[in-house]
């Protein structure tokens, strides 16, 4: 076969440096576009994005050339930079994040759940969320290591 043919698209999850409130109202909006506009230069599409105080979801889709670890490293550091210059404080996101892979028959089910993450978070902490992610991606953890 002489061309490569893939569609590899991912539902990120990451949050603030101790789950701390950092992503107010009033940086959101920005804060969003910007990481938008840097996942275009990394060379991805920004299919959905939102979340709530302290963590952020984001659905995308990335060549097969990118690796996604180099990818992160890239989008958390240069949003968090650009986040402390605007903000004027002290923004950090957590180390690491969680990946799940998506199928085209489940974005718009990934997107609306993604649009819905304030209406989400009155019934489930994140850490909840997180965990359930993890178990529906049949992912194994050690609590005792997953919030450091």
């Amino acid at each position: 076969m002489p061309h490569t043919y893939s569609n590899l698209i991912f539902h990120i999850v990451f949050s603030t440096k101790e789950r701390r409130p950092l992503i107010t109202d009033e940086l959101r909006e920005r804060l969003y576009e910007y990481i938008g506009g840097t996942i275009r230069g990394l060379d991805g599409t920004l299919i959905e994005i939102g979340g709530i105080a302290d963590h952020v979801h984001i659905l995308l889709a990335v060549k097969p050339t990118v690796r996604l670890s180099d990818f992160m490293r890239e989008l958390k550091s240069c949003s968090s930079k650009w986040a402390n210059e605007i903000a004027r404080s002290r923004f950090e996101w957590q180390t690491g994040y969680g990946a799940f892979t998506v199928s085209m028959s489940q974005i718009e089910v990934v997107r609306k759940y993604i649009r819905n993450q304030a209406r989400h978070h009155a019934k489930m902490s994140f850490e909840d969320e997180f965990k359930k992610l993890l178990d529906l991606s049949g992912i194994d953890f050690d609590e005792k290591y997953l919030w450091r």
